[in-house]
């Protein structure tokens, strides 16, 4: 009886204590061929891993409390350091998202501009003088000086500044009809002026210190080209004039009892001998 109890205290206290000293098995051997010492041994490998995963689980968990704690007192120090700022410019939050949309609002404006080539920021000065305009308004608010906004409308004044560009004004010499055929329809559908006869009444308009009547131009004349673009409105109006102007003088010399319609009036394509 004293035998057994020793051989079964040996085997249930002393064999656990042994079984710990086995080294872990190899990873490559599958579960299948353990021996028990080696499987008892993976588990408590195993156990081990687990238990330093969780310590560093927990420690990760608290580190994330505690910064969510930071940011939180973070944040209200700040809303606070803002309130009160604010406050200096007699302003309120509400005043101030305001003021950022607008600002934002207007640095992308600023920013599709600067694509445009210089002809096309040529024609379109009275946008750019526009947009000075608003900066300027949004500058004199006291918000502007906040640190947020200084920086940026210091920059968008100087963006907004590279805009200006001077039209590009050419000049052509009006040669003879026999010669190059010139006439302000001609003249306009060159393609180094606009490639488009239509576009004859801005060389008439840009001209009308010279140019009286524009279906009579003098060779040598060198008269002033505008930049191309669509026709101002003081163009189109001249142009009407002229075409009804036209249209008079065709009815006029159209005998009384026809009833058809008078011919097309003429363009300023087609000169007279006395014109070219």
């Amino acid at each position: 009886m004293k035998n057994f109890l020793l051989i079964a205290l040996f085997c249930g206290i002393l064999a656990p204590a042994f079984a710990q000293q086995v080294p872990p098995p190899p990873a490559s051997k599958v579960d299948e061929e353990l021996t028990c010492d080696e499987a008892e041994a993976r588990i408590m490998q195993y156990q081990g891993m687990n238990a330093i995963a969780k310590g560093k689980l927990d420690s990760v968990k608290a580190s994330i409390t505690k910064a969510e704690g930071d940011l939180a007192s973070a944040v209200t120090a700040l809303k606070k350091c803002n309130d009160d700022i604010y406050a200096l410019v007699g302003a309120t939050e509400a005043d101030v998202n305001s003021f950022r949309q607008r600002l934002g609002q207007l640095e992308g404006r600023v920013r599709e501009m600067q694509r445009l080539t210089d002809d096309q920021l040529a024609d379109r000065q009275d946008e750019v003088k526009q947009l000075e305009k608003s900066l300027n308004e949004l500058a004199r608010e006291q918000v502007s000086i906040l640190p947020e906004f200084y920086d940026r409308i210091v920059s968008l004044h100087r963006d907004i500044k590279g805009l200006y560009r001077e039209k590009k004004i050419k000049g052509y010499t009006v040669g003879t009809w026999a010669e190059t055929r010139d006439c302000l329809w001609n003249i306009a559908g060159r393609q180094e002026i606009y490639a488009d006869p239509f576009q004859w009444p801005k060389i008439w308009q840009a001209n009308t210190d010279k140019i009286k009547n524009p279906d009579i131009i003098q060779p040598g004349w060198n008269l002033t080209v505008p930049p191309p673009g669509p026709k101002t409105s003081d163009e189109m109006k001249a142009e009407r004039s002229y075409w009804r102007k036209k249209r008079a003088a065709a009815a006029a010399i159209a005998p009384v009892e026809t009833a058809a319609p008078a011919a097309p009036a003429q363009t300023p394509a087609k000169k007279t001998e006395a014109g070219n």
